[in-house]
């Protein structure tokens, strides 16, 4: 078994905090940490929904914006301004998605819930920091409407949470940094909800590929972490 960052076992998840309501003016914010990537997390709520939806449709909208902060990695990275890369599109449906499928829609009415997640320090892991983040804002905010009367109840159907997996010189790893992500021959997003029902799982073989034993222990460690994630909301 080779030796991870912190003598951390394999099935062992990185240190994770969550800062609620993190800033101010946001209906719900976090700053969440997963070792040393550190993503902020707000979550807005406004009357109306995209123009593409029909007046007519009862449900309301959760969509995802994401950045990767110019000095969030060891080289800068260029803002995007006016183009967003593949890769950035790719992460925002993914967290858009994600959070959309734990929130009974009818239930949020005419509105539209934003999740922005910035990330401030990249070591991996980011989109599903960004997911895990997203889902504490977003709870925070929808809380705070109930309070406020605005909302009848929280219309989240159940917690959600988010992990990679990766499998390293044979050896499957949980919460795989940047270090490991790189050098991993199968790369594994996983999300799913608190009861074990999967909303996205995300496998792919960047070596060589792997068998359904593999597959099965990369389920069963990404589900038992979730479960221990969510416990931290």
């Amino acid at each position: 078994m080779t030796e991870r960052l912190n003598n951390r076992k394999n099935n062992e998840l990185r240190e994770i905090r969550i800062i609620k309501d993190y800033t101010n003016h946001a209906l719900g914010s976090v700053l969440i940490q997963f070792g040393d990537t550190k993503v902020i997390v707000t979550a807005s709520i406004e009357d109306g929904k995209p123009r593409w939806m029909e007046k007519t449709d009862p449900r309301g909208w959760v969509s995802a914006e994401y950045s990767l902060l110019p000095s969030a990695t060891h080289t800068r990275c260029q803002r995007e301004r006016t183009k967003i890369s593949g890769r950035t599109q790719e992460i925002q449906r993914l967290i858009g998605r994600s959070l959309r499928s734990c929130v009974n829609l009818e239930k949020l009415g005419d509105r539209t819930v934003t999740i922005d997640a910035d990330v401030i320090q990249a070591d991996g892991g980011t989109r599903c920091a960004s997911i895990c983040g997203g889902f504490a804002a977003m709870n925070i905010a929808f809380n705070k409407l109930v309070n406020q009367g605005i909302l009848e109840e929280n219309p989240i159907i159940e917690p959600i949470a988010a992990v990679s997996v990766g499998i390293i010189g044979g050896e499957i790893k949980l919460d795989l940094n940047y270090e490991e992500d790189s050098h991993a021959q199968v790369d594994s997003n996983i999300v799913m909800t608190k009861s074990g029902k999967i909303i996205e799982f995300q496998t792919t073989a960047e070596g060589a590929p792997f068998d359904k034993k593999q597959l099965d222990e990369i389920y069963s460690l990404a589900d038992n972490a979730i479960k221990n994630i969510i416990k931290l909301y």
